[in-house]
């Protein structure tokens, strides 16, 4: 099977699934309860799979879908502020037609990025447990080998460093800091940066200025 149908087979097994119960029930909450902005609207409410370029060699690997962002809109970091920010950084990059993602019909279009999250659901709190990881884990695994071409992964946050860095069997494993690159193996990086929610991009943690620095970095490693 080809590196697409791969990513198509494990995106059909990640919307049907219901292996957490309570992230089930929460997501399905959210869905039918709704943020008053947006009650005029059918939420997906389901689990979000990866988006992107199937022949990319940038993976950005985030925590999972934001409750009124992607679990309304079905698509990683879409609908929110976090994704506000994310994708407009990937259109000044060039590795994205354009600089907003607000559903899955907008047209738009990753180029040589790839998009996921290490839990496929919105947790309550945005704290998934050990057991609801551990579960999740291996749409993340089968992810990951479908990207064939994968030279450089950025890691948003704590969790997305410490997902991609037991995914890729780092050892030892540097404390997570903005900016940290590790050695994967002989061909592939892991690239860190802080979370591009908006607890980091409302207080300047993180400024558009950085986290471009980290995108720029990071097509260097793929090759451009």
């Amino acid at each position: 099977m080809d590196h697409v149908l791969q990513l198509e087979a494990i995106k059909k097994e990640v919307v049907s699934c219901r292996a957490c119960p309570r992230l089930v029930a929460w997501r399905e909450k959210v869905a039918e309860e709704k943020r008053a902005a947006y009650t005029d609207q059918e939420y997906w409410g389901l689990p979000v799979p990866g988006f992107g370029d199937p022949k990319a060699r940038i993976l950005i690997v985030g925590l999972a879908p934001g409750a009124h962002g992607a679990n309304r809109t079905g698509r990683v970091f879409t609908g929110d502020r976090s994704g506000d920010f994310l994708y407009a950084a990937l259109y000044r990059s060039g590795l994205a037609n354009q600089p907003d993602s607000v559903g899955l019909e907008d047209g738009l279009e990753l180029e040589d990025v790839f998009i996921t999250s290490p839990v496929k659901c919105v947790p309550p709190a945005n704290k998934p447990n050990q057991k609801e990881r551990s579960k999740c884990r291996p749409f993340f695994e089968r992810e990951v080998s479908a990207l064939a071409s994968i030279k450089v992964v950025v890691a948003l946050g704590q969790i997305g460093y410490m997902s991609a860095a037991a995914e890729f069997d780092l050892n030892p494993k540097p404390k997570f800091s903005h900016g940290l690159e590790v050695a994967i193996d002989s061909d592939r990086k892991l690239l860190c940066s802080y979370h591009v929610s908006q607890q980091n991009t409302f207080t300047g943690r993180l400024t558009e200025s950085m986290f471009d620095k980290v995108i720029k970095r990071a097509k260097i490693i793929a090759g451009d």
